[in-house]
């Protein structure tokens, strides 16, 4: 079970979430306000943030930016509450660091499941990954969402970091574009892939000396090799 900051301003459904998150053993800290949220996500460091997308204050994507940016909250997941349900919403939420997505209306009980499933994800990470990766000249802290290269820290996105550490995990395997859609943004594989390609070149020119970890597979997609060039 864990601590779960709900921000949303609606309060039926506020009440809805907090009632049977309780139920479920959870621990709930409850905001209507975009401001209002960060500042208690700052305070008490909640397992996991929903986060609704249409707030009075400040919008929800400037709210998941801000969580994200912020060393002290960026390790949060951070799933999405919204009546939206476009491709390019979704496209937003992930670029923005979000690790799940729910269209409104939804089933309170697939809700509870996801929110267990991001809770059960980030617990078996905690141990696994406390160490940093390294691989010659690059070193990767996912805890702490930073990565450097010849010891000098690169800037990246959220979605840049999450598929440099997918590719990573995965080393030495083949990566198809469509599993790379699925994993990184939560997308179905039936979507253009054309927007991993963008990022990759993206991730490559922001590597420098590391880009030849990242190897492109021809008509099949990425692998990341942990000793380029043997």
């Amino acid at each position: 079970m864990g601590r779960i900051l709900v921000i949303e301003d609606e309060s039926d459904l506020q009440q809805v979430l907090d009632y049977n998150l309780r139920q479920t053993g959870h621990d709930v800290i409850a905001a209507a306000l975009g401001q209002e949220g960060l500042r208690l996500a700052r305070e008490h460091r909640p397992d996991l943030v929903v986060l609704d997308l249409m707030l009075p204050d400040l919008a929800g994507t400037e709210v998941c930016k801000a969580l994200k940016r912020d060393p002290a909250t960026r390790h949060i997941p951070v799933l999405m509450l919204t009546a939206k349900g476009e491709e390019i919403d979704r496209v937003l939420g992930f670029e923005l660091g979000a690790e799940d997505y729910v269209v409104k209306p939804f089933s309170v009980r697939e809700l509870l499941l996801r929110i267990q499933a991001l809770l059960a994800r980030r617990n078996a990470g905690r141990a696994e990954h406390d160490a940093p990766l390294a691989f010659g000249v690059l070193r990767i802290d996912e805890a702490a969402r930073r990565a450097w290269v010849e010891g000098r820290e690169i800037e990246l996105t959220p979605i840049e970091f999450k598929l440099l550490l997918t590719l990573c995990q995965r080393r030495n395997r083949v990566q198809t574009r469509a599993a790379l859609l699925d994993e990184v943004w939560g997308i179905d594989a039936e979507l253009t892939t054309r927007t991993v390609d963008t990022h990759v070149k993206r991730l490559r020119e922001k590597l420098g000396p590391a880009r030849d970890y990242i190897q492109t597979v021809r008509s099949v997609g990425y692998r990341f090799d942990e000793k380029p060039g043997r």
